[in-house]
């Protein structure tokens, strides 16, 4: 934009907030309060609109006088943001929205009053305002609420976007949400079903006796996971803390403890990349159950994930499905989960761009080996072979030991085409410090992790117990680090927890951003993130 369009478009958009000021002056006139008060009573729009059978139709008495058929609807008191405003005479038609759907408001003036009808000639795009009438439909078979009375509940200042362009920058759109989520199609519902998706999890956890706590967030060690942390220092001791950059050593010390199923389902952050999957601040969800194992975990993943898509269809804003949910509660409370139907298969079926992905349980079971030999081209006992092959594709083998240069590999020639949903099984245990070995073979841990997409989505163990070896894998995973870095990773109070003696346990984490991506058909971590990190705004 040149310095002229600059100018105008400030000019433009000084007159148009001018005007808005304007009407905000005359509502006030009117003795009205632009900025509102309580509304009670009134009704969610899609329930409103659920009401629509209620009304009747009565014959029209005579046909040739050409009268409409006389219609008697619901009394309903709605509540929402203008979105569509069309004056024509003595009429005006409006479309408001609210959070759960969208419906036309006729404005009469003979039904109004003279009074609201000046008021409702001060309407503008983005105001808020309440309304009570009857629910009918117009000629044109349009649900309509034909209002009898006005309520002013909020004026906007700010102008809307453009209505054809809207909000075509993504940074723009992050960055102002609160706009995004009222003017870009689909915003509002992805972000409704990623809370659906939450409290199923919740629900699903619950009704297998699991329970929830709040671990610390700050950390005196950087410990459970391998990645950069935050660093911030406390004035009253005066010694460095770590935001967390996982929660599973705090989690573990609660199963010493006692607390035999527990989870946390919160923010993590780690001091790293921004890109489509990541973010720095993100949701972590990570469960431990005493007494099970990694296979345990992948029965509990596979459930979460199904309970939560048959959560995405049902709305936690209509009173009429929230009888539905509470059956749902009961029938996911059964131990014996029914066969799913044909319909609800079709249903577990998502969209993802121009695929699609098949969520029907039971999800496919593979191993590393066999998918490393099918995907890479070399048997996982081709140390040479994988050698040269990471050197190709830029990876600084020297040094290194054979089951990273491996992993290297993994991720870049198996990680992306694994379409999934897959559970891959059976890591190399030399990368695994936190995992119980096989019985049978030592060198492989049991561990898996979910795909989907080319995407990790959840990584599980069967939790290592034994805190001599424990102690041993910290210190072989921290020997190539820095003296001070190595020290401020070594947690030696989990250690002693461990030695007064941790259960046989099952551990599973799930990145929850990631699999609302997947579930809402968003293709990046950032549609999914309400308030995803930006660069400081320029003056």
């Amino acid at each position: 934009m040149n310095d002229t369009s600059a100018k105008q478009s400030a000019a433009s958009e000084t007159a148009l907030e001018a005007a808005r000021r304007e009407k905000l002056r005359k509502i006030r006139e009117l003795g009205v309060d632009p900025w509102g008060s309580r509304f009670d009573d009134h009704l969610p729009i899609g329930d409103i609109r659920a009401r629509e059978d209620e009304i009747k139709v009565e014959p029209a008495g005579d046909c040739q006088t050409g009268k409409p058929p006389e219609q008697h609807g619901p009394r309903v008191r709605a509540a929402g943001r203008i979105v569509l405003r069309r004056p024509s005479g003595k009429i005006h038609w409006l479309q408001i929205r609210d959070w759960s759907g969208t419906v036309q408001v006729m404005v009469g003036k003979n039904q109004v009053g003279e009074e609201d009808f000046e008021l409702a000639k001060c309407f503008d795009l983005g105001d808020i305002v309440g309304v009570d009438g009857e629910l009918k439909r117009t000629r044109t078979g349009e649900l309509t609420i034909f209002a009898e009375d006005l309520k002013f509940l909020t004026k906007s200042i700010e102008t809307p976007p453009e209505k054809h362009k809207g909000l075509a920058d993504p940074e723009l759109r992050q960055r102002m949400r609160y706009l995004d989520l009222i003017h870009t199609d689909g915003v509002l519902e992805t972000f409704l079903r990623r809370t659906k998706i939450v409290e199923s999890i919740r629900r699903t956890l619950g009704s297998r006796g699991f329970v929830e706590v709040e671990g610390p967030t700050l950390h005196a060690i950087a410990g459970g996971a391998a990645a950069r942390p935050f660093i911030t220092h406390h004035n009253a001791l005066d010694i460095d803390l770590y935001l967390r950059i996982a929660l599973e050593l705090h989690l573990k010390r609660l199963l010493v403890g006692g607390i035999e199923r527990v989870y946390e389902l919160g923010r993590v952050y780690r001091n790293e990349g921004i890109d489509a999957r990541h973010n720095p601040e993100f949701t972590m969800l990570e469960v431990y159950q005493a007494y099970g194992d990694y296979e345990t975990m992948m029965d509990l993943t596979e459930a979460m994930v199904v309970d939560a898509i048959r959560a995405m269809g049902i709305s936690p804003l209509s009173r009429r499905e929230r009888v539905r949910v509470r059956a749902v509660d009961v029938e996911e409370e059964s131990p014996h989960p029914r066969p799913l139907s044909q319909r609800e298969r079709g249903e577990l079926k998502l969209p993802w761009g121009e695929r699609e992905i098949d969520f029907t349980p039971p999800f496919p079971r593979k191993t590393y080996d066999e998918l490393f030999a099918e995907h890479a081209g070399l048997s996982v006992d081709d140390i040479e072979g994988i050698r040269k092959l990471a050197e190709r594709i830029g990876f600084d083998t020297a040094g290194k030991h054979p089951d990273v240069i491996k992993n290297f590999v993994f991720e870049e020639k198996v990680e992306d085409v694994l379409d999934g949903p897959i559970f891959v099984i059976d890591y190399p245990a030399s990368i695994c410090p936190l995992t119980k070995r096989k019985a049978d073979n030592p060198a492989i841990a049991e561990r898996f992790e979910l795909f989907i997409q080319g995407m990790e989505v959840a990584n599980a163990y069967t939790e290592l117990n034994d805190p001599d070896l424990q102690e041993e894998l910290f210190g072989k995973q921290l020997a190539g680090l820095p003296e001070e870095e190595s020290m401020a990773k070594m947690d030696r109070d989990f250690i002693r927890a461990l030695r007064h003696g941790m259960p046989p346990a099952g551990g599973l984490g799930v990145g929850i951003d990631r699999l609302v991506m997947l579930l809402t058909d968003s293709q990046s971590i950032r549609e999914v993130i309400l308030f995803p990190l930006l660069r400081p705004e320029a003056e």
